[in-house]
């Protein structure tokens, strides 16, 4: 099945995820590059909700570019298999090897603005991720390492530390929170 035909068949946990999925449809139908970074408008991203086996902690990364503790996840770059992009960015971001995708269905969609930054001393504007989300299961005993090109620093939180320690107000309350509720 196609990145396009899973969205397409992925059902909508609220209204922000509904206007997300109509927009990532479209954006694809128009864009032939949208998982390609040479799309400067946006592109795909995929993300990872780590959870423990007890669904009581998630697994979070204090992100360079973002100044705040986040998700894990990257860029699609060409990749359709965002599973798979998914779960490498987990281990490079955070060391974790051994961790099993709860489902292979998609766990949430979101369209998200990123800021104009640098990266490694280029520019990079303004633009929108169009991020799927996967939900992974982990054992939090297992050592985590940290990618300075990416990332300070790596944690597990309890949900409720999970929704406080982000810098991002929108994220933590929109989307965390989101992942959280659909996690219980």
């Amino acid at each position: 099945m196609s990145l396009f035909q899973e969205i397409q068949g992925y059902q909508p946990a609220n209204e922000q995820e509904a206007c997300d999925k109509e927009v990532m449809l479209r954006f694809m139908e128009e864009n032939p590059d949208c998982l390609s970074r040479e799309n400067r408008v946006g592109h795909f991203s995929a993300s990872i909700w780590t959870v423990n086996r007890e669904r009581t902690k998630t697994l979070m990364v204090y992100h360079n570019i973002y100044d705040s503790w986040s998700w894990i996840g990257g860029h699609a770059d060409g990749m359709e298999d965002l599973r798979a992009v998914a779960l490498r960015e987990l281990q490079e971001e955070t060391g974790i090897s051994r961790a099993s995708l709860v489902s292979g269905e998609i766990f949430s969609l979101e369209t998200l603005t990123v800021d104009g930054h640098m990266k490694k001393g280029v520019y990079v504007p303004g633009h929108l991720h169009f991020n799927v989300t996967y939900l992974a299961e982990a054992d939090e005993a297992q050592e985590l390492t940290v990618n300075r090109d990416e990332n300070q620093a790596v944690a597990w939180w309890t949900f409720e530390e999970a929704l406080r320690v982000p810098r991002e107000r929108w994220m933590a309350e929109r989307i965390y929170g989101k992942l959280i509720d659909k996690c219980r």
